[in-house]
């Protein structure tokens, strides 16, 4: 089993996880879990920090888009944040920036959820 790991915080009502590792077919259904807890408890403010993910596979990529519009659905979002170059590239490839919140670190996505009206827009 490849090591993989999920660390859940809160801070200022916004449940963190941080994930570490390899997310892959073998290791998805630890997220889904950690997302579907989430969900059934009507959590919708919701940060990915992906400081220590080494590497994210299809499947990996799958749970999130599994779980966006159940979030969306309850008026939160999921913001991925503190992805190395290789995983943002993975993204990328998919399109992903494009459906999702990508952020360079996770005070910036605090800060979004806190004041959701203050997007980055030209000052």
């Amino acid at each position: 089993m490849k090591n993989f790991h999920i660390n859940h915080r809160e801070k200022d009502q916004i449940d963190i996880l941080e994930i570490r590792g390899e997310l892959d077919a073998h290791t998805a259904s630890k997220l889904e879990d950690s997302l579907k807890t989430l969900i059934d408890k009507k959590k919708r403010n919701i940060i990915v920090n992906c400081n220590d993910l080494e590497y994210i596979a299809s499947a990996g990529l799958g749970v999130f888009m599994a779980y966006i519009e159940d979030v969306r659905g309850l008026g939160g979002d999921i913001k991925l944040t503190n992805m190395n170059e290789k995983v943002y590239n993975v993204f990328d490839l998919l399109g992903f920036p494009t459906l999702y919140d990508i952020l360079d670190d996770e005070i910036e996505a605090i800060k979004q959820f806190q004041h959701p009206d203050k997007q980055d827009s030209p000052s």
